[in-house]
């Protein structure tokens, strides 16, 4: 599989317990080795057969053995007229494993990430609909089920405008806009994590499209109710704006896009999201050759005690080979008072408290067997969270990361 081949693919679509670590569920509820669902099994297992398993094949080649096995999510497709024209599995399976060593105590696990599966179907008159749930594998299975993801049907008036109304994904951020099938990390930045919406689907109207060859755009209105399935506008509501320009063409690059996100949210007293009223989100993707660079700028104003935030993601990336990746971030989050900046995802286990001045520096090696519908990431990280009230929210350490990554 050629580089052009492999970008085309991607372009398209808790633990034995260790001193000072906390043993037992983890904060998400997830279960520590020790569980009959063992991750590091899949780990193992896929690195078998993805070792045995050629190469995608390149678009005049006869179909790979990824291209026959992934085309059987494909479960009908109407030859001719009729009501439906297509019906296909929808979903994604992800596991890692991650060991964290801080200043104020350790933490190991091995989980699965995410499991979410469902269906996609097409309708004449350009109709589409989507329903797919997130179940957590780390549970008995009577406990899988966990919420609704997308849940949405969907109208498109002409092939740059799409209509979208129930519950769906309201991507904002760099990292927030990208699907967790196709991040070049292993976890979204702490940027985001501070300054998105990290439940990430909610039920709400959203029209988005293209306005000539260069420039795209999305607005919508969403509840931000944290109900597992359809949520009403009982607990607020918050709106967003996406405008992006493409400048490739101009630029002669591969991709050179630049994106402005805004959001506005009303106070949600059940603070099912972000204690935040306005975000604003400038982000960009360039790309040339083996090299590639994407980038946010972006800052939030609080409600009551959150205070504002703000801060920047630097990412830059290269391909070694058809199937080798390296990957660089930095990012930084500030707040203008005190404990206005929570940690990431696993180093949060080892320090439950805020800070307010964040640095990340993450290194990983992305390997794609088929793009990104099968990958192994890996990725090494420090963070260094800074604390003037001296509460608690301090904390410096390293983490490292390995997770397979597949979706249909």
């Amino acid at each position: 599989m050629s580089v052009k081949l492999l970008h085309r693919v991607r372009a398209n679509p808790g633990e034995t317990g260790v001193r000072g670590q906390r043993t037992g569920t983890s904060r998400c509820g997830l279960r520590k080795t020790g569980h009959r669902w063992q991750p590091t099994r899949l780990l193992t297992g896929l690195a078998c057969l993805c070792a045995g398993v050629p190469a995608a094949s390149a678009a005049d080649e006869p179909p790979s053995a990824y291209d026959r096995l992934w085309s059987h999510a494909e479960l009908y497709r109407n030859p001719g007229e009729g009501f439906l024209q297509s019906l296909a599995l929808s979903g994604r399976l992800q596991a890692e494993a991650t060991w964290f060593d801080t200043d104020e105590g350790n933490f190991n696990d091995q989980t699965w990430r995410r499991f979410r599966f469902g269906f996609k179907a097409a309708f004449a008159g350009n109709w589409g609909a989507q329903l797919e749930g997130d179940f957590d594998l780390n549970e008995s299975y009577s406990d899988w089920y966990e919420r609704l993801t997308d849940a949405y049907i969907s109208w498109q008036p002409d092939a740059d405008t799409e209509l979208k109304a129930l519950k769906q994904s309201a991507g904002f951020t760099l990292d927030g806009t990208t699907s967790s099938k196709k991040l070049l990390t292993l976890e979204r930045s702490n940027l985001t994590d501070n300054l998105w919406f990290t439940a990430e689907y909610f039920t709400g109207l959203s029209l988005a499209g293209k306005a000539g060859n260069d420039w795209s755009y999305k607005a919508g209105i969403f509840s931000n109710d944290g109900d597992k399935e359809l949520e009403a506008f009982d607990a607020g509501y918050f709106t967003l704006l996406k405008l992006g320009r493409d400048w490739a063409h101009e630029l002669g690059l591969k991709t050179a896009e630049l994106s402005l996100d805004y959001v506005y949210q009303e106070q949600d007293g059940n603070n099912n999201t972000p204690d935040l009223s306005n975000v604003l989100s400038i982000y960009s993707k360039w790309e040339q050759g083996r090299w590639g660079l994407w980038t946010d700028f972006a800052a939030g104003t609080g409600y009551d005690q959150q205070s504002d935030l703000w801060g920047l993601s630097l990412m830059p990336f290269y391909e070694l080979s058809e199937m080798l990746q390296l990957v660089v971030r930095y990012t930084y989050v500030g707040s203008d008072g005190d404990n206005g900046v929570r940690l990431g995802r696993y180093h949060r286990e080892t320090v439950s408290g805020r800070g307010d001045e964040y640095h990340e520096l993450y290194a990983g090696l992305n390997v794609y067997f088929y793009g990104h519908k099968l990958k192994w990431q890996t990725g090494v990280q420090y963070a260094d969270m800074s604390d003037s009230a001296g509460d608690g929210g301090a904390s410096h350490g390293w983490g490292l990361t390995t997770g397979l990554r597949l979706y249909w």
